[in-house]
């Protein structure tokens, strides 16, 4: 079985939850990103909006300021580039500035011209299960008309399957995100991880972001019931991402790409075949 793809996060925003504002001017989103390649990652997914709980959307122009710059520089550099975005306006100024995939978290419900345009540029489009925006998500956790959340995310997730392929977007060229902590609950997101095998049964590749999230967080919190800060949940997030591997997932999508790549090269050396290279 071959190793999950490591997707790294470049951060162009100055509110995300894990480095917001530490990667906001392209020369440092550039730089970092450059970094990341060095240290193992396979793709790097450049993102313009925090899609953190709670979180307001920029204007499509800041969006667009932010993100196309990074992404020239670092498509012109040879890294295969993703753009994370909701917004067809954005994913097609990215598509042009020479990124290659499409990670949109809504799956194209948040903005009907994304599917059309994905199936005209021949990118891949990565597919996330989402039920609502950042600012109102914690209110749309409730998938008990569905029999839980697993049944749940199946089902919704195998209905923007249907709206991709019947947009024109090639089955070879989509991936589907179960979307932790997405309107789920820690608890909820724990479930979806324990659930790999049975998103598999959409038959398409996944993506799994569970990088930093605040299930990690809260599984570490101290006596007092306080989570875990951002910067101590590696060890644990390295423990879901051989989860992941072992799931046979296609990628992971992470901040600390030197760590995961180091996991997985143990795992890999552990596994029949020995490891990569």
């Amino acid at each position: 079985m071959p190793r999950p793809l490591v997707m790294g996060v470049v951060n162009v925003t100055p509110d995300s939850f894990s480095d917001g504002g530490r990667y906001v001017e392209p020369r440092a989103a550039v730089a970092h990103g450059l970094a990341l390649l060095e240290r193992g990652a396979d793709l790097l997914d450049v993102g313009g909006e925090s899609t953190r709980p709670g979180a307001t959307r920029p204007l499509v122009a800041e969006e667009l300021a932010r993100v196309v710059p990074v992404i020239t520089e670092l498509a012109a550099a040879g890294a295969t580039v993703s753009v994370d975005t909701m917004r067809a306006e954005v994913a097609a100024a990215a598509l042009e500035a020479g990124a290659s995939i499409v990670n949109d978290v809504s799956g194209g419900l948040a903005d009907p011209d994304m599917l059309p345009l994905v199936a005209t540029s021949g990118a891949t489009y990565v597919a996330m299960h989402w039920r609502a925006h950042a600012d109102r998500m914690s209110a749309h956790t409730d998938y008990t008309a569905h029999g839980g959340v697993v049944p749940g995310v199946l089902a919704e997730l195998g209905q923007r399957v249907e709206a991709a392929l019947a947009a024109g977007i090639a089955a070879d060229r989509l991936v589907l995100d179960p979307g932790l902590g997405f309107a789920k609950t820690a608890e909820q997101s724990w479930e979806l991880l324990r659930g790999l095998a049975e998103l598999d049964s959409l038959g398409h590749r996944l993506l799994v972001g569970a990088s930093r999230k605040s299930f990690l967080g809260r599984l570490l919190a101290d006596a007092a019931g306080e989570p875990r800060p951002v910067d101590g949940r590696e060890a644990a997030h390295l423990a879901v991402v051989l989860h992941c591997a072992r799931a046979g997932v296609w990628g992971v999508r992470v901040h600390d790409v030197g760590s995961a790549c180091d996991a997985l090269s143990a795992w890999e050396a552990l596994e029949e075949g020995g490891p990569r290279g």
